[in-house]
């Protein structure tokens, strides 16, 4: 019997780096490195998730066939260039400060990783949303679909929307850079006063306490909205095109001030510019969904990207029924890429048939570190921490955390293998069918 293709998916060097193992087509792992790191959104190069990629399949760096990056740095280096050139010479202090790393790392990528991973192989390299739109289709329940990806950029792309059929993804229209739903949404994540990239999730959550009372406002003067959920942002009001901020003053002037300083009071205004924001953002999604569902006519739609981590939009796009049904990748951010690339290098580059799974082939999306029964790996470091614990039968430790819930206390239990993704919650209690 031949041994199992082997291919790596890696995301790295901007946010959420990341490393997902394919064998045959079945996900036998995927971690994002911040979960090994400590660093939340880690963006360095994924060491520690590849090691436990290759340490679950048992197997080392050169018993991999493929590894394959999640976008194309040459066509990302491309657009960079042409936005430099168009914004200067507002752009210049940018670009004194972004090019260096391009020069020396990132236009040489293929070279990078290999000697990142002490490898000579050639490294594949899957276009930006083609990844997310993998991620989103290869692993769902269907065998066709409809496929929506927004996120902020990726080379050039901002929203792509295509078909998904047996082994193949066909991507169709795209919304290109500057103009955003991402990088919208990111721009009032800065201006409320949380980080990008990690805190516009805080921002969604910061909506259902305020009123949608600028919602026109961003309507009139920042966008313009089409039938088909496309966008074309004004310019003026943004920094992020050529610039080092994502909102300029006159962005500043129209919602009452400057930014929201981080860690300071959050007011009525920034939960109302969330609320505002959040309103759009749902309409816009709706209108995305509608026009997808109206040029393929098919049933089911698939997500990914980061937008597509904003529960609300999703949630208000299943109630009004555009498709009969939504898969939603669980890890839908660039980590997730990583995975898409790998099972796009599966599937529609060697072209290996696909059979959908159910639920799905995500494995609940458990797919993560392990942390076995009864283990005891931890004692020493417990130890040197001074921390008191007790080991417990599993009988005895129900009646523990049961007693401590009744007591007021706060109870975490981590089992198993750890989630891919931002939205890892644990897995739910198991019930027993009989």
């Amino acid at each position: 019997m031949s041994r199992p293709v082997r291919i790596l998916g890696i995301s790295a060097y901007y946010h959420d780096a990341a490393a997902a193992l394919v064998e045959d087509g079945r996900i036998v792992a995927a971690a994002q490195e911040e979960r090994f790191t400590r660093i939340k959104g880690d963006s360095a190069f994924p060491h520690h998730a590849i090691s436990f990629c290759l340490d679950t399949a048992g197997i080392h760096e050169e018993e991999l066939d493929y590894v394959v990056f999640y976008e194309n740095p040459l066509t990302k280096f491309e657009r960079l260039l042409t936005t430099y050139h168009l914004t200067a010479p507002r752009s210049f202090t940018s670009f004194v400060e972004a090019f260096p790393s391009w020069l020396t790392e990132k236009v040489w990528l293929e070279n990078e990783i290999a000697r990142e991973m002490g490898l000579r192989k050639r490294i594949y390299f899957c276009d930006h949303h083609l990844s997310h739109a993998s991620s989103a289709f290869f692993p769902s329940p269907f065998e066709s679909a409809a496929i929506l990806t927004v996120d902020g950029v990726g080379e050039w792309s901002t929203t792509t929307w295509g078909v998904g059929e047996g082994n193949h993804v066909e991507l169709r229209e795209q919304i290109r850079f500057p103009n955003s739903w991402g990088l919208l949404y990111s721009a009032f994540t800065h201006y409320t006063g949380f980080k990008i990239n990690s805190g516009e999730y805080k921002l969604m959550g910061l909506a259902p306490y305020g009123q949608p009372r600028f919602a026109d406002r961003i309507l009139d003067r920042l966008l313009r909205l089409g039938e088909d959920g496309s966008i074309v942002l004004n310019q003026a009001y943004f920094g992020y095109s050529g610039g080092l901020r994502m909102t300029n003053d006159r962005f500043h002037a129209l919602f009452g001030g400057p930014p929201r300083e981080p860690e300071s009071r959050i007011t009525q205004r920034e939960m109302d510019l969330a609320a505002s924001v959040q309103v759009v953002l749902d309409e816009a999604v709706l209108r995305m969904a509608r026009h997808v569902r109206d040029h393929t006519g098919l049933d089911h739609l698939v997500l990914a990207g980061g937008v597509a981590l904003n529960v609300v939009s999703v949630g208000r796009l299943a109630s009004a029924g555009v498709f009969r049904e939504l898969w939603v990748q669980p890890a839908s951010g660039d980590a997730g890429s990583a995975l898409g690339a790998a099972l796009w290098m599966w599937h529609q580059k060697l072209g290996h048939p696909r059979l959908p799974a159910k639920p799905d082939a995500m494995q609940g999306a458990f797919l993560g570190l392990e942390i076995p029964p009864a283990s005891r790996a931890d004692d020493a470091t417990l130890e040197k921490l001074g921390a008191v614990w007790d080991v417990l039968e599993d009988a005895a430790l129900a009646q523990r955390i049961a007693a401590s819930i009744a007591a007021g206390k706060v109870v975490a239990v981590a089992r198993g293998r750890a989630e891919f993704g931002p939205r890892a919650l644990g897995a739910g209690p198991q019930v027993n069918p009989t």
